[in-house]
């Protein structure tokens, strides 16, 4: 009888832990089919930054995350997007370009972490130093306003003209204390930029868009930025997605060595770390 009961209750103990077992594996396949799912929506424009997230889709495979990049045709597209939920995440901007976004919007987009620094610079075809450029020069500029701004306060940095003192969020032509030689600041959208290269005595753009006409900061820029500005490409999300766990993977391996090394090796003075 002894025996008898002894071997029941070895087998409700061998049937217990199988059920414990098969129970910790649905548990396990559910979590690893949960971590199949995760796909991460980023909306950006054009190299370097649509290269930097290819790079980094392996490691962010290796967390579960399926990383998808959604390459959009103009600079508004990719705020829209996220703000309307479309995508969870966008990489192609600088964030006082996203605060004015969200003043006209009404909407809570937030800075992730910054990227790198786009080395903004003048640019002429037929001028070799702004000393060189007429009286009355034609030099186009960014137009929407945080890019204004930028254009300005770099111009003013080198002492081609004087800005008043800031009173809003932006400076606009309207600071212009002096100019001594009457340039005239042409303003276009900024995808325009690089086809005023032909056009404009100057240009006041990224590398982004002086690279396709083989131009970088470091060999043809007249006037550079550098790195001492609030203009870094930041990776910008939305105030409810922000701190999720598929948006601090992407900004981890956003700001990794394998990131820093390829933006030194391929980019130089174009595209200048901030991390």
């Amino acid at each position: 009888m002894k025996k008898i009961l002894f071997l029941i209750t070895a087998a409700i103990f061998i049937l217990a832990g199988c059920g414990q077992g098969n129970e910790a594996n649905e548990s396990g396949d559910v979590q690893n089919k949960d971590r199949e799912e995760v796909t991460l929506k980023v909306a950006s424009l054009i190299p370097p930054m649509t290269e930097i997230l290819d790079l980094v889709k392996p490691k962010l495979a290796e967390d579960g995350i399926t990383l998808e990049v959604v390459v959009l045709g103009d600079n508004v597209q990719p705020n829209s997007a996220l703000a309307a939920e479309e995508v969870d995440a966008n990489f192609f901007q600088h964030v006082p370009y996203m605060e004015e976004f969200n003043r006209n919007n009404d909407s809570e987009l937030v800075p992730v972490t910054p990227i790198y620094f786009a080395n903004y610079g003048v640019y002429a075809k037929e001028y070799n130093s702004m000393d060189d450029l007429p009286e009355g020069a034609v030099i186009a500029i960014a137009n929407d306003i945080s890019n204004i701004d930028r254009s300005l306060a770099l111009l003013a940095q080198h002492e081609v003209i004087t800005l008043g003192e800031k009173t809003g969020n932006y400076y606009t032509q309207a600071d212009i204390v002096d100019n001594p030689k009457n340039y005239d600041f042409k303003e276009v959208d900024l995808l325009m930029l690089a086809r005023m290269y032909d056009d404009a005595d100057a240009v006041v753009m990224t590398p982004a868009y002086a690279s396709p006409l083989g131009l970088t900061p470091k060999s043809d820029a007249l006037l550079t930025e550098g790195v001492d500005n609030d203009f870094a490409i930041t990776l910008v999300a939305r105030e409810d997605n922000k701190d999720s766990e598929a948006i601090q993977k992407l900004a981890e391996a956003m700001t990794s060595q394998e990131v820093r090394e390829f933006l030194e090796e391929n980019y130089d003075e174009t595209a200048i770390p901030a991390f």
